[in-house]
């Protein structure tokens, strides 16, 4: 699979703060990867200087596997990295023309990319009449002009209302759809688990994981049970050898897994047991859960 982007040990000092510690990745095409951590985990700092607009402290990155240097590499690079931009007086369609102007992009995209973000209806409108959710559209539409191999956006949704978030994350699993690479830095949990395929978790500088949101997820599953019998269900479920630690509450047995273990594996082997299951949901912990645990955080309550 092709690499867009390598970073190897990338680090970077702000005085005695060091903002960036040894970070690693590999974005390969056509998956969506998201940066996620706490504010002040550095994710910013890490997309400010692979777009070359924060000087590295140490360590590297290369665009395409280094096969062009990095100012001729992003002009195959979109990005929105700072609140959008535009002529307040200007219409949608105006503001983007006049960015194809300036890149030397053709004036035909500016339709394409005004219908991809779902503001085509309102192309004639002055970009001061907008709504945060439909500015924050409008800059991604711009910075999809010029048909960039990767998207890069810095908090795509802050600061949005509910139906604000879901049309911006609606757009991202759009335009990855298609065939573009996005790697979006984030401190929503949520937002990362619904676009993304692939994370890598900061803190402090740190990483603290990296790998598929998949995988995450699912490293640690454990089991919901009922049955007519519970105390002599949790005797059964800790002589089993995958069974990591049981916990009851609320009439329901939670079984927790420390190896793989299948729904029908665990039935057949508590049937044969004797024991026959009123309930059995198999689960993953979310990736709120497996962040928190990685980062230290109490859970907060909802």
């Amino acid at each position: 699979m092709e690499t867009i982007l390598s970073i190897e040990n990338l680090n970077k000092r702000f005085g005695p703060i060091h903002a960036v510690k040894n970070v690693s990745i590999e974005i390969q095409k056509g998956n969506v990867y998201g940066i996620l951590g706490p504010n002040g985990s550095g994710k910013s700092t890490t997309l400010g200087i692979v777009l070359n607009v924060v000087n590295k402290t140490s360590g590297d990155y290369r665009w395409f596997g280094g096969t062009m240097q990095t100012h001729e590499a992003l002009k195959k690079v979109g990005a929105i990295i700072e609140r959008p931009n535009f002529y307040p007086y200007m219409t949608a369609r105006e503001n983007l023309e006049l960015v194809c102007k300036i890149k030397s992009i053709p004036y035909t995209k500016v339709q394409e990319k005004l219908e991809l973000v779902g503001l085509l209806d309102r192309e004639n409108s002055k970009f001061r009449t907008f709504s945060l959710g439909m500015k924050q559209r409008l800059a991604i539409a711009s910075a999809l002009l010029n048909d960039p191999e990767i998207l890069i956006l810095d908090e795509p949704t802050n600061g949005l209302d509910p139906q604000g978030i879901h049309q911006i994350r609606d757009i991202i699993k759009l335009i990855a759809s298609q065939g573009t690479t996005i790697l979006l830095a984030s401190h929503l949990l949520d937002e990362v688990e619904k676009v993304c395929s692939h994370v890598l978790i900061l803190r402090k500088g740190e990483v603290l994981y990296s790998g598929s949101v998949n995988a995450m997820t699912s490293n640690e599953g454990f089991f919901e049970l009922q049955s007519d019998d519970n105390h002599q269900l949790m005797t059964l479920l800790s002589a089993n050898e995958a069974i990591d630690k049981i916990s009851e509450e609320n009439g329901k047995v939670f079984a927790y897994l420390k190896n793989p273990l299948e729904s029908k594996e665990l039935n057949r082997f508590l049937f044969e047991k004797g024991i026959i299951l009123n309930h059995l949901v198999k689960r993953k912990h979310s990736l709120e859960e497996q962040f928190l645990e990685l980062t230290n955080q109490p859970k907060s309550k909802k």
